[in-house]
């Protein structure tokens, strides 16, 4: 049976304020949860004025005070913007907090310009190049195997997960042991290489036996498939603006926007979303259990920023009736 999850990247919308976009997603949160998702995870960003999950490890902590059993989650940190340690005391905490409950996604991307490396005080290149002993060291330092103890953070247990989108991850993964999630929202290309290598070169573990692979998934759902297409819009031209250099915040949806765009630019689109889902309850349950079954998927986390937060609750409902009938 596949599970399905959730992805937010607290998105704040033009004219919007940071106090709407963190009501906004812990509303997501609930309805995740009143719909039977798995997990609700958040993604790591910086300096960038439409996505306000920067400060992961708070953004999760408010979460988990409005929700009481859905796991909750990092999708992910990118672990070569801190150091293990830190990052063993915030998701100690959260596992002091929320037992039981927590999920905690690696990524080595630092996506960072000179200036944000300057900001945080960190040669991101270099720390990337660390970044598989830095996520050895991060678990030692959670098991006790390291000569300083976290506090919060020694005896934590939360569900490692290795992020990528593209081979490095899923190799280190099998490594390791862990499961694995691919961005295949944003970034498709390296889908199947990933997952069969995972799967091929896995070596079992005490917290992961077997292979087990999540997969992501932009999910845009409404009564008429026009009405989804429209929703959708939102993110294509955030889409757009970023892939040109020109991000801002989440702009409201266009009618017909898809059609408005150059040749270059609509060919750009169909290409980041092959892994989605729009359209009517039926049609996106319809692309949902194809992507399954082409990837092999044990779970599916939805991603799909809304201008409207109760649209994408809504969505979230709607798709959920279907998929768990």
């Amino acid at each position: 049976m596949t599970d399905f999850s959730v992805l937010d990247l607290v998105p704040v919308r033009e004219g919007g304020t940071l106090g709407e976009a963190f009501d906004a997603v812990t509303m997501l949160a609930q309805a995740a949860e009143k719909a039977g998702c798995k997990r609700f995870w958040v993604a790591e960003h910086h300096a960038m004025a439409g996505i306000a999950g920067g400060a992961t490890a708070v953004v999760l902590a408010h979460i988990g005070n409005a929700t009481s059993t859905i796991r909750i989650g990092s999708g992910g940190i990118m672990l070569p913007n801190h150091t293990p340690f830190q990052i063993a005391e915030q998701f100690g905490t959260l596992d002091a907090l929320f037992p039981g409950r927590i999920d905690l996604g690696l990524g080595r991307a630092p996506g960072a310009g000179p200036e944000l490396q300057r900001a945080l005080r960190k040669d991101l290149h270099r720390a990337a190049e660390m970044f598989p002993q830095d996520v050895v060291e991060l678990m030692a330092l959670m098991a006790g195997e390291t000569a300083i103890h976290p506090t919060p953070g020694l005896g934590a247990r939360p569900e490692f997960w290795m992020l990528g989108s593209s081979l490095f991850g899923a190799q280190l993964a099998a490594q390791l042991g862990l499961p694995y999630a691919f961005a295949s929202h944003f970034a498709p290309d390296h889908l199947d290489g990933a997952l069969e290598l995972y799967r091929r070169d896995f070596q079992p573990s005490e917290a992961c036996p077997a292979p087990h692979v999540m997969a992501a998934m932009n999910l845009f759902v409404a009564d008429t498939e026009d009405e989804a297409e429209y929703l959708a819009s939102s993110q294509l031209q955030a889409f757009v603006a970023l892939r040109t250099g020109t991000p801002g915040k989440l702009p409201p949806p266009v009618r017909g926007y898809r059609a408005s765009l150059p040749p270059q630019a609509q060919a750009m689109l169909a290409h980041i979303g092959q892994a989605s889902a729009i359209g009517t309850p039926e049609q996106a349950a319809r692309a949902v259990r194809a992507f399954v079954e082409r990837t092999g998927a044990d779970e599916i986390v939805f991603g799909g920023s809304m201008f409207d937060p109760a649209a994408r609750c809504r969505a979230l409902e709607l798709a959920m009736d279907v998929l768990t009938d």
